[in-house]
């Protein structure tokens, strides 16, 4: 009776393996046949109530089947394999013939552009650029330049620190300090860079941002030097029509000290959304550097004077391009990026 399920088995082996179609349907087969509760392994289980002589006959006969059996699997697996990948080759296939996909070419960032912008017009005055690292010194960053202990900016709810000597710069300003310790006057030097600070981001702020910083320092430099450079700078970066006004403020690091203003390169001070009505925008932090921060250079302050200013990169170029929100300088957003190629 086994003989007769094997030769059963076999023709029904052959007629699956064969009409399968594809590998998934072979392994079907595979299993149907050959696996743990696959029809010949059942068999083969079974002979152990078979005498001697009968199980040593039908053993022969049930591997031979399973020989055979695995070969048509294995010639089967083999052309399934091929057909699909034929398939896949024919579906991929490039037809050189046709043209290539245009290339999207990219455009600098509107910050690094900026950047360039703002260092052109400095270094066309004589300015030379330099740069300082993003991890500074407790000492640069507020020791000397004049911040007292307990001035806000050191708490950690305002700076990244990382060692209690160490942290992310929260402003260019200490490049300042790098420089009056390598160069002895004159010194004219910008320095842009990025600054850190904590702070949670909405349309106006940034932990992340940047910052040019510009040092000036020589023999007989006077606040309306300072007053005179901006002008120029406002000028060239936001038309020949604009103004330039000084107000008091106050920065640690300079004396006197000041924030200009310029009349708004929109509506020219008649007031409108960009300047909210006031027909004058915030633009920078100026004013004459503190005694103290040329001291710890060794600058002797009774030779020498100089001036020192800062603005930020987002802010002047928001102003320029008209763009409302600083987050859209850090999302990648190709569609924003790509307005200033």
């Amino acid at each position: 009776m086994q003989n007769t399920q094997l030769r059963d088995i076999l023709n029904e082996a052959r007629e699956q393996i064969e009409n399968a179609a594809n590998r998934s349907e072979t392994e079907e087969a595979r299993v149907r046949f050959l696996g743990k509760k696959g029809r010949l392994t059942e068999i083969l289980r079974s002979m152990g109530t078979l005498d001697p002589e009968e199980r040593k006959a039908l053993g022969k006969l049930a591997n031979d089947a399973r020989a055979e059996i695995e070969g048509m699997l294995t010639r089967k697996f083999e052309k399934v394999k091929a057909a699909e990948h034929a398939l896949r080759f024919s579906a991929e296939a490039v037809d050189v013939t046709e043209p290539g996909a245009p290339l999207r070419i990219g455009a600098k960032h509107p910050i690094t552009r900026t950047i360039e912008a703002i260092s052109r017009i400095f270094m066309r005055m004589g300015f030379s650029v330099t740069e300082g690292p993003e991890v500074e010194t407790v000492f640069n960053n507020f020791d000397a330049l004049n911040a007292a202990p307990n001035h806000p900016s050191r708490e950690l709810t305002d700076t990244f620190y990382i060692t209690e000597d160490t942290l992310l710069r929260t402003q260019t300003s200490p490049v300042q300090v790098r420089t009056l310790l390598s160069q002895a006057p004159p010194i004219k030097v910008i320095s842009p860079g990025r600054c850190f600070r904590v702070d949670t981001a909405d349309a106006t702020h940034s932990p992340m941002f940047h910052q040019v910083e510009g040092l000036l320092v020589d023999e007989d430099v006077s606040m309306s030097d300072l007053k005179g450079t901006l002008d120029v700078f406002a000028k060239q970066m936001f038309g020949e029509d604009v103004k330039t006004r000084f107000r008091p403020h106050f920065f640690p690091f300079t004396e006197p000290i000041a924030e200009m203003d310029m009349s708004c390169f929109k509506c020219g001070g008649r007031g409108c959304r960009v300047c909210k009505g006031g027909g004058w925008i915030e633009v920078l932090g100026c004013g004459m550097v503190h005694p103290n921060v040329l001291r710890v250079g060794g600058v002797d302050t009774e030779r020498h004077t100089g001036f020192a200013f800062g603005m930020g990169v987002e802010r002047i170029a928001m102003l320029r391009h008209g763009i409302d929100d600083i987050r859209l300088f850090y999302e990648n957003d190709m569609r924003f990026i790509e307005q200033f190629g």
